[in-house]
């Protein structure tokens, strides 16, 4: 028989009034990781609201895929829907489903190649633009890189300059700021500080700029051009005809730009540090990247091929995923022999998950030959979803992984990045956790030596 929400423990250390706030946001990593230690759904109080985590992957998969139509986006989606509008990662089921539908051809293995020739042209340019000695830091760069790449595949060339500019300047500032604002009480928004000036500036900026670019692109009357954006107001529901206001265009475009310039410019930027800190890991990539490409350009072609590379990417998802996701629950479910009432706040932390102990043996070492298929057997499908799950599994998945592979592959073909003594690099809590500082040192990969 199912208990009811008042036997599900709660989790140590709240405080009168405010409940978890404290220790959330004092160590928000180490507080989800702690919380798998009180059972596999914990009672987390947020200022006067319960909120229920499903630590264990089991019940992770559980809210997303098997009780998936049971639940709706929670409050985290709730605060973010105001600061980055209705986006697939936002949207009500309703809508989601409807431009989920209508977005996915953009999203099909013939575009990705399409958008994975800019890829390449990119990480090229980015590669011919370093120089042998050169100090860099590396989490910028892979985050300007990420930023301009996806928004040159986002808009086409000849409108989208200044889009691209703008796009590049505000989006890193929304997204520092943006997981903070989410979880903080409403009234906190008004308070005239610089950080609430600053991104709510930079939204405004950002969606004025793409308002403009999509009225642009209305005017020259082309159906599709092979940008994302030209795809996306060329689409039609294929039963009733309709297609995507402007508004929705918009709010799916910005959604877009914050989940893939952070997915790939913070993975990318933990890969380069992993890689440099393990000789055998750096030796096996380097290999493969010979094997597979050789000296010409890295393609679309070669990423099924590159599975070391693959391996590499995986396991620094593992290590650095998604902070917080959260659901509401729209009907009565039972999650592990408990009632989950309509209404109930449920949340989930891919980080935590992925560092599982019961999952993975030493959960905090860096080993990419967890991903052998020997090693597979036997681990449930759910125990690694970086990407999410279900219905509102990202739509843009294959995307990221074409773009982090060609990025890598085509960048250590031609250097070696060494980490500069003295500092490892801390995680900086986000709606992924990224590296505060990775500061490398660009040696020719040849002779392995700084040149001038």
């Amino acid at each position: 028989m199912a208990s009811g929400l008042e036997s599900v423990p709660r989790a140590p250390g709240a405080l009168p009034l405010v409940g978890h706030v404290w220790p959330l946001w004092r160590d928000t990593l180490a507080f989800v990781k702690s919380l798998r230690g009180h059972g596999e759904l914990v009672r987390v109080d947020i200022a006067g609201m319960p909120v229920y985590f499903a630590t264990s992957a089991a019940y992770a998969h559980a809210v997303m895929v098997t009780n998936g139509p049971s639940f709706e986006k929670g409050r985290l989606f709730d605060r973010m829907r105001p600061l980055v509008g209705a986006g697939l990662a936002t949207a009500d089921s309703t809508t989601h489903r409807r431009h989920r539908r209508l977005m996915q051809p953009s999203f099909h293995r013939e575009r990705i190649a399409d958008y994975c020739t800019v890829i390449g042209d990119r990480a090229r340019t980015l590669a011919d633009g370093w120089r042998a000695g050169q100090r860099l830091a590396v989490e910028e760069v892979m985050g300007e890189f990420a930023v301009d790449t996806l928004a040159a595949t986002l808009f086409s060339a000849d409108i989208g300059r200044g889009a691209v500019d703008a796009v590049c300047r505000d989006v890193p500032v929304i997204l520092k700021n943006m997981l903070v604002r989410a979880v903080s009480p409403t009234f906190l928004d008004r308070l005239p500080i610089p950080p609430n000036r600053r991104f709510d500036a930079a939204a405004a900026s950002l969606r004025e700029v793409i308002d403009e670019v999509i009225a642009a692109t209305r005017r020259t009357g082309r159906t599709d051009a092979g940008d994302l954006l030209s795809t996306l107001l060329a689409a039609r529901d294929a039963d009733t005809g309709e297609a995507l206001t402007d508004t929705e265009v918009r709010d799916e475009l910005v959604t877009i730009l914050f989940a893939g310039t952070e997915t790939v410019g913070s993975t990318l930027s933990w890969a380069f540090h992993e890689i440099a800190r393990h000789p055998e890991v750096e030796k096996r990539i380097l290999e493969e990247i010979d094997r597979v490409v050789g000296r010409r350009p890295v393609g679309y072609q070669d990423v099924p091929e590159l599975t070391y590379t693959r391996q590499v990417l995986d396991e620094t998802l593992r290590l650095h995923g998604v902070t917080l996701l959260m659901r509401r629950a729209t009907a009565a479910v039972e999650l592990g022999g408990v009632t989950v009432p309509v209404g109930t706040e449920i949340a989930f932390s891919l980080y935590a998950v992925h560092q599982d102990p019961a999952l993975y043996p030493d959960p905090e070492r860096f080993d990419p030959d967890r991903w052998l298929p020997e090693n597979r057997e036997g681990m449930p499908r759910e125990s690694f979803v970086p990407f999410g799950s279900g219905s509102r599994q990202c739509i843009g998945d294959a995307f990221a992984r074409a773009e982090m592979t060609i990025t890598l592959a085509t960048v250590l073909a031609r250097w070696r990045l060494q980490p500069v003594p003295g500092r490892e690099p801390r995680e900086v809590v986000a709606a992924m956790p990224h590296a505060d500082r990775v500061t490398m040192t660009i040696l020719p990969r040849a002779t392995g030596t700084a040149t001038t």
